[in-house]
């Protein structure tokens, strides 16, 4: 995809800080936790067996999640703008003792990257998709990723969340307020805090670049693609606490305490191509 040359401007600013953030990242505590924490019960449940197929996380990061792709027998692959992440995640998986190939490219680029292999799923989420700044090419992309028949499964922040600030700034109170766009259309947000969700101060961290996608857009750029939506699940807990009020779950994840409203913080979305 050709990116206008202010977009493509912003997309390699992204680059720099999660290059930057990335050893960080892999040092804390945050992501200091077994592969299969960070997935929700249902997301198994929607993807069924993943023995012997071929499966592509896009916008990977670590790859704390990808290595329990391949550890459940799939033919697993990572795909990632930052090198200094990919560098993580390969060390990641040598020391689980599982094999992943990762591959460093902008995911507009995963086609030329894969080197036209198709997959039986591709996953992507919790994160990713705040940082396309346009999604028709990217539903195009992901619908020539897959095999026919192939399932793209989402597992990201809900727009309310973000509309919510995902992460709270120095400052914020924690009350639920809207402080952010739920819908997109009003171009790119710029971040310029020091501090990454990890809670560590990043040296030097330049301005970063996220892009609002409400569900509406989402659900109907993957129809207009050729898709057809078989599941959407809205979930009421999140893998870290973004409220001090949160509480607990049994599998460790969080969730707002029975007083609060009951609102969506995450969703996951099942398309077949």
């Amino acid at each position: 995809m050709t990116l206008d040359a202010q977009t493509q401007r912003m997309v390699a600013a992204n680059q720099a800080d999660w290059n930057a953030r990335a050893p960080l990242h892999a040092a804390s505590d945050f992501y200091d936790r077994p592969a299969e924490f960070w997935f929700a019960d249902y997301e198994w449940e929607d993807l069924g067996p993943l023995d012997g197929r071929e499966v592509l996380h896009l916008q990977c990061h670590l790859g704390t999640e990808t290595i329990e792709f391949a550890r459940r027998g799939a033919r697993t692959s990572g795909l990632d703008l930052s090198e200094k992440s990919l560098e993580a995640a390969r060390r990641i998986a040598a020391e689980a003792g599982v094999e992943v190939d990762y591959l460093h490219a902008n995911v507009y680029d995963a086609v030329e990257a894969v080197g036209g292999r198709r997959f039986d799923v591709v996953y992507t989420g919790k994160g990713a998709l705040c940082y396309l700044p346009e999604l028709q090419q990217w539903a195009e992309v992901v619908g020539e990723l897959l095999k026919p028949g192939g399932v793209l499964y989402i597992v990201e922040f809900h727009p309310l969340l973000n509309a919510l600030r995902e992460v709270s700034l120095p400052g914020e109170s924690d009350e639920l307020v809207l402080r952010a766009d739920y819908l997109e259309g009003r171009g790119p947000i710029a971040h310029d805090s020091i501090v990454t969700y990890t809670g560590d101060e990043v040296p030097g961290r330049q301005t970063s670049y996220e892009w609002r996608h409400g569900l509406g857009e989402i659900t109907t750029t993957l129809a207009d693609a050729g898709f057809q939506l078989t599941s959407l699940r809205e979930s009421e807990v999140l893998p870290w606490p973004r409220w001090p009020s949160m509480q607990q779950t049994p599998n460790g994840w969080w969730r707002l305490p029975d007083a609060a409203p009951r609102i969506p913080l995450l969703f996951a979305l099942k398309a077949i191509r």
